[in-house]
């Protein structure tokens, strides 16, 4: 009887510039024995690979890319590598696969094929984020982006703030790097004076910045966070 694969969750670094000795060693051993990927990108996905210490032969690897334009109809190929007894390996292109990040089609395909899953541990920039904020680490959410739209997002950042004051349940939420700096402004400009929020930004980079302030000492310090990878945290 064939014996299914596994799907191994590989957790990278949450920076470029950032090396492999923040990354387990159990991680490390995992990658090496892999020839089949599940990536974001190929390009960025080899890099990471060689940065790893990955020695084989990328003319012998399968890649199967899995992001946010991949189709549903494209899952059962990669499904088929586990169904015929073959590991795989997702890799992420920052911090933890699948948290903000693709391929959960891929994982829960997995499970409803009875295909076991082992997530790696690994660093998340979300997780380092409220772990350095103050704020209540056993009642939070994740909520992913908000709105583009301005009335839009207004409306989902009120709704955030009353979360937390009401819930006492920290919120956090990321946004496309060059919009950073507006997001701060709507920020300030919508929540309350005395809620607290966290800017947690470049997170494990040499210029790495985290700190957390009441609106109204936020307004008298804004920092520049265009094009700078940032977690934003709001709080009573």
């Amino acid at each position: 009887m064939n014996t299914k694969g596994k799907l191994i969750l590989l957790p990278v670094p949450i920076t470029e510039e950032a090396d492999f000795t923040t990354i387990p060693q159990v991680v490390l051993s995992a990658i090496e024995t892999l020839e089949i990927f599940v990536v974001e990108e190929i390009k960025t996905a080899r890099r990471i690979l060689r940065k790893a210490g990955y020695t084989q032969n990328f003319d012998e690897v399968k890649f199967y890319i899995l992001n946010e334009h991949t189709s549903e109809t494209e899952i059962p190929e990669m499904l088929q590598e586990l169904k015929s007894g073959k590991n795989v390996g997702m890799l992420s292109e920052a911090g933890l696969p699948c948290i903000a990040d693709p391929g959960n089609p891929l994982v829960i395909a997995a499970h409803e094929s009875k295909i076991q899953i082992i997530p790696l541990p690994g660093p998340s920039s979300l997780f380092q984020a409220l772990m350095a904020s103050g704020f209540n680490g056993q009642n939070f959410a994740f909520v992913g982006y908000l709105p583009i739209d301005k009335n839009q997002r207004n409306r989902k950042i009120k709704e955030l703030e009353t979360l937390a004051l009401k819930n006492d349940q920290t919120q956090i939420f990321i946004e496309a790097p060059y919009r950073n700096n507006a997001m701060f402004e709507a920020l300030i400009s919508t929540l309350q004076p005395y809620t607290h929020l966290c800017i947690a930004c470049r997170i494990g980079e040499v210029d790495e910045f985290i700190q957390t302030h009441t609106v109204v000492d936020w307004k008298r310090q804004k920092p520049d966070l265009h094009k700078k990878n940032t977690v934003f945290l709001i709080y009573r």
